[in-house]
């Protein structure tokens, strides 16, 4: 990373928009990932003694003042304690590649920034991926660093919220005892999940890959954390093969590699770093260095840097080097915007590095590679990653692959980007399982196991009525499961339809009965002057026969869809013509009785009972259930009504009484004088008469009251279309009753019998052979 950083250095001093007039000096040290060793540097930067690694063309000899900014670390342990050094001190510190979600406490860490995003978004895009994908039962390792440790535990967090389990969370560190190593490696094999989310260093990492090949375990899919799932090292593995995990976007620098490439002995004889990285790649000891006896030879000019296969040269995978870049910039950018106003710098301005902090905490730029530079309230750079995959090559290689993007700053649910088709374990094209528990089938729900997590479950049926979806839930009151029991279907809706089969033949017979009163009425105006149609009272009788054709047409109000205006039809029309047939019927009655009386000697009763009391005896019974019905229909109609209990995957749409005791009081009112007709023509049916009428009702009534006492149990006890169909046909069978019964005969013989249609047979006491 030194040779990046050189570059960036060298490309700002060269440039006339940024800090013209100003040289940037600096100082590289490696801290060799050591904790003491990064709080020794810390301090020799703030207290300015002279280093070891110092460019004399750039920096002075004697003490120098404190550094105003630091670019590093790239651990985030040093990373940690170099900050809290430098804190102290109010030293800006830029890291690269230091991403534990700690460091985003401004608390304790005032004066830390990075533009590597923090491990919080990468920890969260992990745990998205894990829900992406359909894992919910995972494995998990991690380094037993605040990397590792901070990591896993946001990791933890996150997928918990996405109900993902983990089956187990190892930790592991590269000095830790040889044991631990095994056991953590023995877990892995013995495990269930088939995806392992690695939240290590590169070092830790290789140490588990390396134990694990020793006794291959079941095939993994391995999620990795960008540590090391970017290092081209871990591509010789191939049991990694299709490990996907997130790293920092590739980039591209231009003039980097040419710089890197044009470099010379002499310019790197005069940098000790630049020196012992050319001696190292080239076996050989640059002239005039001292202790250059390790080496057998000396270098004469003829090496040639082009020419080596190192990780200096190949820049294709550059994407740490670009956070170095933005790095340097930003502390370029940030000086620029202390000294200089415009284009214009003053060198003998002298800062603080309190000043430089805060104006670094507003840097705002893009690099000339495309990348924006800026940093939140924590000194976070907006988190945008890379997807990444280890896939095969034709010649058996493994290459890693970019293909997608996570992007946190898009809306949740289209945070992902797959641009190109991913390679798992094994080469597959499909996505691998790594679930506990499989999906429990349509109409069962999960039912979790004692003593295990929520994943892992046994499925049992869902109860009748319910339907399976999170968990076993009724469906709405007018909804019920389909077969499958997987969602929720609208119920049949049941009412006595007009095309109903049941209904055609009510319906049929109906018509039928009104033509028949309507054929009686025709008969009997036909000879209306015959004596058996005069002697029968013919005023009520016409009134009885429009009654009931008027009852057999009402029975069609209860057919088809019920409505407001139809319940509350058929049940007052039903009511008030019914009444309105046994007051005829009942009239008729009493005519017979006092007719027999007006018969004996000295009886005035007829006089009591004339043409114009029985119109109004029959206005008046009928006047009573019209006042009735009106009552009933002002205080609780019948009114549509969705009966939801009787069948559980059926609607009955039925006509709703309203009020029981408006319905009770009109059926009431009804058999009362049915029984009073009954009780009146059974005394009179041996009255002394050759067409004694009185009989004829007595066996309508009887007819009549039968019907109606049987049919309220099964009125109560019918389901659903049926109880109307009982109540039709209790209608129907009625109304037949009486127009037969009563009219029947007195047809018959005007029909065929005229000879009996006189006067002298109706008065001869010797009764009719053909009655």
């Amino acid at each position: 990373k030194w040779g990046y950083f050189y570059f960036a250095i060298h490309e700002i001093n060269n440039r006339t928009d940024l800090l013209p007039g100003i040289t940037l000096g600096y100082q590289i040290h490696d801290s060799c990932e050591s904790v003491p060793m990064a709080i020794k540097f810390a301090l020799q930067f703030a207290n300015g003694l002279d280093l070891v690694f110092n460019y004399t063309n750039f920096c002075s000899r004697s003490a120098a003042p404190t550094v105003p900014a630091v670019v590093g670390d790239s651990a985030t342990t040093p990373s940690i304690s170099l900050a809290r050094t430098l804190g102290a001190f109010g030293i800006p510190q830029v890291s690269h590649y230091a991403t534990c979600a700690c460091l985003s406490d401004k608390k304790e860490f005032p004066t830390f920034f990075r533009t590597i995003p923090s491990d919080e978004h990468q920890a969260v895009a992990l745990a998205r991926m894990v829900k992406y994908f359909g894992w919910t039962w995972i494995g998990a390792v991690r380094s037993d660093t605040e990397y590792g440790n901070y990591g896993m535990a946001t990791f933890l967090k996150a997928a918990d919220a996405e109900g993902i389990c983990v089956e187990y969370s190892e930790v592991y560190y590269r000095t830790q005892p040889r044991s631990k190593l095994e056991r953590v490696a023995n877990v892995i094999r013995k495990s269930t999940a088939r995806v392992i989310v690695a939240f290590l260093g590169t070092g830790d990492m290789k140490f588990i890959i390396e134990e694990l090949a020793r006794q291959p375990s079941p095939p993994l899919q391995w999620i990795g954390s960008e540590a090391w799932v970017t290092d081209p090292d871990f591509l010789r593995f191939n049991m990694c093969a299709g490990s996907v995990g997130f790293g920092v976007p590739r980039s591209v620098i231009p003039g980097l590699r040419d710089f890197l490439l044009d470099l010379s002995p002499a310019q790197a004889s005069k940098i000790p770093v630049l020196t012992e990285f050319w001696e190292s790649s080239f076996s050989c000891s640059l002239k005039g260095r001292t202790g250059s006896s390790d080496f057998l030879r000396e270098c004469d000019g003829s090496e040639d840097i082009r020419a080596l296969q190192n990780p200096y040269t190949d820049t294709s995978q550059l994407r740490v080097t670009n956070m170095v870049y933005k790095a340097t910039y930003a502390i370029a950018h940030a000086i620029h915007g202390v000294i200089c106003k415009d284009t214009q710098c003053n060198k003998s301005i002298k800062f603080t590095p309190w000043e430089l902090l805060g104006q670094l905490k507003r840097v705002n730029f893009t690099t000339k590679n495309g990348f924006q530079v800026n940093f939140d309230s924590n000194g976070n750079p907006a988190a945008l990653y890379e997807l990444i995959n280890w896939q095969f090559k034709k010649d058996g290689t493994l290459n890693i692959v970019t293909v997608g993007y996570y992007d946190s700053s898009n809306p949740r649910g289209q945070e992902f980007r797959i641009s190109s088709a991913i390679h798992w374990l094994g080469g597959q094209s499909e996505v691998p399982v790594s679930v506990c528990s499989e999906s429990c089938p349509p109409g069962t729900r999960k039912a979790v196991q004692k003593g295990r997590p929520v994943c892992c479950y046994d499925c049992i049926p869902c109860a009748e009525g319910e339907i399976n979806s999170l968990d076993c839930v009724h469906c709405p009151p007018e909804f019920w499961p389909n077969t499958k029991q997987d969602s929720c279907l609208p119920k049949s809706v049941e009412f006595l339809s007009w095309d109903d089969t049941l209904a055609i033949i009510l319906i049929v017979f109906s018509i039928t009965g009104a033509f028949m009163a309507v054929c009686v009425i025709a008969v009997f105006y036909k000879h209306r002057t015959s004596p058996i149609v005069r002697a029968n009272n013919s005023e009520l009788s016409f009134l009885l026969l429009f009654s009931l054709t008027l009852c057999f047409l009402c029975s069609l109000t209860f057919i088809g869809r019920p409505s407001e205006w139809s319940c509350m039809l058929r049940h007052t029309a039903f009511g008030i013509t019914f009444v309105l047939c046994i007051s005829c019927v009942l009239g008729k009655t009493i005519v017979v009785l006092i007719a027999f009386r007006a018969t004996l000697p000295g009886s005035n009763v007829m006089k009591w009972f004339g043409p114009v009391q029985q119109r109004l005896s029959v206005l008046s019974f009928t006047l009573i259930q019209v006042l009735i019905c009106l009552v009933w229909l002002k205080i609780s109609p019948p009114l549509p009504f969705k009966n939801l209990n009787h069948y559980k995957e059926q609607i009955i749409l039925e006509c709703g009484l309203g009020s029981a005791i408006g319905f009770w009081a009109v059926l009431g009112y009804i058999g009362f004088l049915a029984l009073l007709c009954f009780i009146l023509a059974f005394l009179a049916r041996k009255l002394p008469d050759n067409f004694n009428e009185a009989k004829f009702i007595t066996f309508s009534m009887l007819i009549f009251c039968a019907v109606w006492i049987t049919f309220i149990p099964a009125y109560v006890s019918s389901p659903g279309k049926f109880t109307v169909a009982v109540e039709i046909f209790a209608i129907l069978a009625s109304s037949f009753g009486l127009i037969i019964c009563i009219f029947a005969p007195k047809c018959f013989i005007i029909v065929f019998r005229p000879e009996q249609n006189t006067k002298k047979h109706l008065m001869s006491k010797v009764p009719s052979k053909a009655l």
